[in-house]
């Protein structure tokens, strides 16, 4: 009882620890901040990247802390994007920072809806079933053309200046900042949501869904829970990508977009948060060099940095970075 009672209170020194903010946790925001000043050509793909994060980080809750599986994560992220961008085509609506709401609420309801039928699955069932969400939403997407664009894409989409102050520029600076206070947003309560008690709660789960059932924690509840709020963190991301390109098309809500997305993750580390920072700004920043480089032969490079990271780095980038920040603090004693 007593060697129970010091574990509980380990575990319990760990998580409140954990959820105090450490300086090494500035390091990605000073560097976002950084790429600005050095790099204020690049703010597309800039752009790009923050937006990655933050759908890297969307899939980080369910499968690196919930343990959930899906290959059609692109789904939600489609919604997101779809969404965003019909109220503008559609309905006028041009108020950017509203309509970014309007697309996370609609993106989480699909999550919600899907996820009471999805997580009552589990293995290569949940994986297939997740992947056919995406194929159908992919599907009346392309039907409904009349609505979506089709094959041809959803075009038309205009929206104001931000707060009506902040215009758009063509080097995509006002859409960097934009991006990145979002991606500020969403961090802290993805953060605040990994270090409380559901989300350790999801950890258990992940490790043992059997033993939780024991216990009497509602798994089932649980898991729609985080599976709606990953599905509209989606969503954001996916309305922001709206909203930069001004464009959508179909492959939105492709299986090759789910699979870059986890791709992504493996490369930084799942369970970590910050390993979508860093698997977003390794693989889209190899993916534009080697794509300048050999336009044909790009993926090929992409590919051998992951069966590296596979081999010799199981919990991604920052995995070996743990492991050789271990190594360097043996060798100093």
């Amino acid at each position: 009882m007593a060697d129970a009672t010091r574990a509980r209170e380990r575990a319990t020194a760990h998580v409140v620890t954990a959820h105090r903010w450490r300086w090494v946790e500035a390091a990605p925001w000073l560097v976002a901040t950084g790429a600005f000043f050095l790099l204020p050509d690049y703010m597309t793909l800039g752009t790009q990247i923050v937006i990655t994060v933050m759908f890297a980080l969307s899939l980080d809750l369910i499968l690196g802390f919930a343990g959930i599986i899906t290959l059609g994560h692109a789904a939600y992220f489609g919604v997101g994007a779809y969404a965003c961008g019909m109220l503008s085509a559609h309905l006028g609506w041009t108020e950017p920072v509203s309509a970014l709401f309007a697309a996370t609420l609609v993106a989480a309801f699909v999550g919600w809806l899907s996820g009471l039928v999805l997580m009552r699955y589990h293995g290569l069932t949940l994986l297939m079933l997740t992947l056919s969400v995406a194929i159908l939403l992919q599907q009346l997407a392309n039907t409904y053309s009349d609505f979506t664009g089709g094959f041809d894409g959803l075009t038309g989409i205009y929206f104001d200046p931000v707060f009506g102050v902040f215009e758009y520029d063509l080097w995509s600076h006002t859409h960097y900042w934009y991006a990145l206070a979002w991606l500020a947003v969403v961090f802290v309560v993805a953060r605040r949501i990994v270090y409380s008690p559901f989300g350790r709660s999801l950890v258990g789960i992940r490790e043992n869904a059997l033993r939780m059932h024991a216990v009497g924690a509602p798994v089932f509840r649980r898991q729609v829970a985080v599976y709606t709020v990953s599905a509209g963190i989606a969503g954001l991301s996916g309305a922001l990508f709206a909203q930069a390109n001004t464009f959508v098309t179909l492959d939105v809500l492709g299986f090759t977009r789910s699979g870059i997305i986890m791709i992504i993750l493996i490369l930084g580390g799942t369970g970590r948060l910050y390993g979508a920072f860093v698997g977003a700004i390794v693989y889209m920043v190899l993916e534009d060099e080697l794509s300048k480089l050999t336009p044909e032969f790009w993926e090929f490079g992409v590919g051998l940095a992951l069966v590296l990271v596979v081999l010799f780095a199981r919990n991604g980038i920052l995995g070996l970075l743990d492991r050789a920040r271990s190594l360097l603090a043996e060798r100093g004693r």
